[in-house]
């Protein structure tokens, strides 16, 4: 399982990259593996400001559909329209071309609220 010891994690299975004020938003490489072949990620807030914990979509697999839950607040300013047209790309580059969504940080002192990689490695048992 592959777990970047430079991102944060949630308790939800998102993983964040940060960049100044930018949040690079997705699903960890153990929550697309749990969810299994994904078909369509579907995210209607663009441009919208939403609090940490909202919900800004969901993923929809084969078998079930998950919400997408924000690890910070802040406004989307960016979806990744490729997962449109190849939303396997979550499955088979989750922290690369399989991220979802940007995000302009409303309160970075929220970041200090995620988990860093290890907390995630026993979070799920890696």
């Amino acid at each position: 399982m592959n777990i970047p010891s430079n991102l944060k994690y949630t308790k939800d299975h998102e993983w964040v990259s940060i960049d100044g004020d930018v949040a690079t938003i997705g699903i960890t490489d153990f929550a697309q593996g749990e969810l299994g072949d994904i078909v369509y990620v579907e995210v209607e807030t663009l441009d919208e400001t939403l609090a940490a914990e909202e919900v800004f979509g969901t993923v929809e697999a084969v078998k079930t559909v998950s919400d997408l839950f924000m690890p910070v607040s802040g406004e989307i300013i960016e979806f990744n329209d490729s997962l449109e047209s190849e939303p396997e790309k979550v499955n088979s580059d989750p922290y690369g071309e399989g991220w979802m969504i940007k995000v302009k940080i409303s309160d970075t002192a929220e970041l200090d609220n995620l988990l860093d990689a290890h907390a995630y490695k026993e979070l799920v048992g890696a």
